[in-house]
């Protein structure tokens, strides 16, 4: 059974998107079968792979109101052992449609059970919202991972998601867990991201990933080309971060790390 990992968080700008691709991107290239889920209306994470954002394809929004199946939406990339169920900003209208439906915080998990036997992660990319897709993506969830800036407003809201994911925990689905808070945008020329990270440490007794995301032109360039950091630039700073990342969370998984083997063309 795959693990399901939400990544949120209600800021926007704050590395949501990058996270979620490149984690996928990562654990795929660590041998893992890796379903990627994109359920924000803007789409980041279905082009930063390569695909087309196309309303005429299955995707999120016809899952969640019962047009087409998971199954039928899942789409191969083209990176070895990762596949996507591509969103559209038709999902954007999602929640109104909901607003009637029966059990609509369980939507898409219902959907991911008869999925998750094929993979070893389940990676959720949601909303920079409080909504009803984002309690999708936190009901279907195993854990939630929230990605913070290392800016002055780093802990702005940060309660509220934290309280939104007791609330869920608690009422909803009980076995969601806070999986961690990783540090992105990491600008080491400045006092201000140490301070950041000093700061959230001394006031969260949540976990902190050991693994700090920096700030690159590198990361943010590799979306506009539809790949990952590992294929725009295998051996940026940013790459090896988000390798480091992936590291981390198959140790705490218990999971070995193998590295793919790249097929001989």
């Amino acid at each position: 059974m795959a693990k399901i990992i939400a990544i949120s968080n209600q800021k926007g700008g704050v590395g949501k998107t990058t996270t979620a691709v490149n984690l996928a991107a990562c654990l795929a290239e660590f041998s893992m079968n890796v379903l990627l889920v994109d359920i924000d209306p803007q789409g980041n994470a279905t082009s930063g792979l390569g695909i087309e954002k196309n309303r005429d394809r299955a995707n999120t929004y016809g899952v969640l109101i019962g047009e087409s199946t998971l199954k039928d939406a899942i789409t191969k990339t083209a990176f070895e052992g990762l596949d996507v169920v591509p969103s559209t900003v038709d999902l954007a209208g999602a929640e109104a449609e909901l607003l009637a439906a029966d059990n609509r915080e369980y939507i898409l998990r219902k959907e991911l059970e008869s999925v998750s036997e094929q993979y070893d992660y389940i990676i959720i990319d949601c909303p920079p919202s409080l909504n009803i897709l984002v309690l999708n993506g936190l009901c279907a969830a195993d854990t939630m991972i929230c990605p913070l800036q290392c800016e002055f407003y780093a802990l702005e809201g940060l309660s509220q998601l934290l309280e939104t994911v007791h609330m869920v925990r608690t009422r909803l689905n009980d076995r969601l867990s806070f999986g961690g808070i990783l540090f992105t945008m990491f600008d080491g020329r400045t006092r201000l991201s140490a301070q950041v990270i000093q700061n959230v440490r001394q006031t969260l007794r949540e976990h902190i990933f050991k693994t700090v995301i920096p700030r690159s032109v590198r990361l943010s360039e590799a979306p506009s080309y539809g790949e990952p950091i590992t294929k725009y630039d295998s051996r940026s700073a940013g790459a090896e971060a988000y390798r480091n990342f992936a590291r981390e969370i198959l140790t705490n998984d218990g999971r070995k790390i193998h590295i793919r083997k790249k097929k001989k063309r």
